[in-house]
């Protein structure tokens, strides 16, 4: 009797752990796959991240400006106190009021923070901006120089130079960004 409960609890245990080794999570093949795969494009979720951050500081604007008329409170009671001369009541509320600056002094900078990231997200988005208008002018430029190219041979050098240096600016662009470049949609 003991040795079949045994195997049953062995079957059992096995059954488990075969569903564990199982379970639905993606497995490594998808997780690479989902990786590299483009999300999308990325203007839509740039903008989606900077309102939920815009949403974020709002929330903290409010919450540092009750923060702020504690404080203000606080201190009319604090010199409420002092002018009582009840040293007791005074040294419990200014405790209060360093530990409520304290917390608008942190909640201030994490507000500073959010300000920060959403700025340099805009600053991403005219990047993105910059590649848009730069890569059709390097489709321009190319045709540019090879007509150039038998009439003024010096213009033809100077032009190279120009398009060597708008494709590393759009590579570089492109880098900083994650951005891929797709000059045939462009150039259209």
């Amino acid at each position: 009797m003991a040795e079949a409960f045994t195997v049953n609890l062995k079957v059992d245990n096995m059954v488990d752990f075969v569903k564990k080794w199982k379970s639905d999570s993606p497995n490594f093949r998808e997780r690479i796959r989902d990786s590299i795969r483009p999300q999308g494009p990325l203007r839509p979720r740039l903008e989606q991240a900077t309102r939920a951050i815009q949403v974020q500081i709002a929330r903290l604007d409010s919450t540092v400006s009750r923060l702020k008329e504690r404080d203000a409170s606080l201190f009319s009671k604090v010199v409420a106190a002092v002018q009582r001369h009840d040293t007791q009541m005074a040294s419990a509320l200014s405790n209060e009021l360093a530990e409520v600056r304290k917390m608008v002094k942190m909640v201030s900078g994490a507000k500073v923070a959010l300000e920060q990231i959403t700025l340099r997200l805009g600053t991403v988005q005219e990047l993105g901006d910059i590649v848009v208008t730069l890569a059709p002018a390097m489709g321009i430029i190319r045709s540019v120089r090879s007509g150039l190219a038998g009439v003024m041979p010096e213009a033809e050098h100077e032009m190279g130079e120009i398009s060597s240096l708008l494709g590393s600016i759009l590579v570089d662009a492109g880098q900083l960004g994650g951005l891929t470049l797709n000059f045939g949609a462009a150039n259209e």
